[in-house]
């Protein structure tokens, strides 16, 4: 497995080597070990999460306050998703800013999106499954929603000059400068 870095501290690119041949493929996804070096830690998962979203619906951007804040480790198995995590951890360096990647489903790449990141996704195929696993269990009391579309944020969302389709919840998210956040 290889790392790769996006800029945001903490935030990082795990590309797990795909064993591939005339049958398909071969790959660990998580492996506990793996990741603890990495991460200079160990990481216990507690929930695994599957969205299944059609083309354009964005969701997001989401993350939950401690004490239940989640790091999640996203991938994506079916379509392609540009998929956004912004550092929301005011004492950070990189505090108010943003990284995205395409994550699809040739590609084995996973993103570990890290508790103190609001993380969302744009779907770019017709349909897109994305898996992801937490390190909390959702708590609805902790449960925020920042605007996709923040001014201060100016997230270069690949809308290609489409309104997007967000749930009425996603809709009704504050701006990050009224927002909760890490300190």
């Amino acid at each position: 497995m290889q790392q790769a870095d996006l800029g945001l501290i903490g935030l990082a690119v795990f590309e797990p080597r795909a064993h591939r041949d005339e049958r398909g493929f071969f790959m660990e996804s998580w492996n506990r070990r793996t990741f603890a070096e990495f991460l200079g830690g160990d990481v216990e998962f507690v929930q695994d999460n599957h969205s299944r979203s059609v083309q354009w619906v964005l969701r997001g951007l989401h993350y939950q306050l401690p004490p239940h804040s989640q790091g999640k480790l996203v991938r994506v198995v079916r379509g392609r998703v540009w998929d956004v995590a912004v550092d929301i951890r005011r004492g950070s360096p990189t505090f108010r800013q943003w990284a995205a990647m395409e994550l699809n489903e040739d590609d084995p790449r996973q993103l570990w999106v890290p508790a103190g990141f609001a993380h969302g996704f744009l779907t770019l195929s017709s349909v897109a499954d994305v898996l992801y696993k937490t390190t909390a269990y959702y708590d609805a009391a902790l449960d925020r929603c920042i605007r996709w579309d923040d001014p201060d944020l100016a997230i270069g969302w690949p809308l290609e000059g489409r309104r997007p389709v967000v749930s009425e919840r996603d809709a009704r998210g504050g701006y990050l400068a009224d927002s909760v956040v890490f300190d």
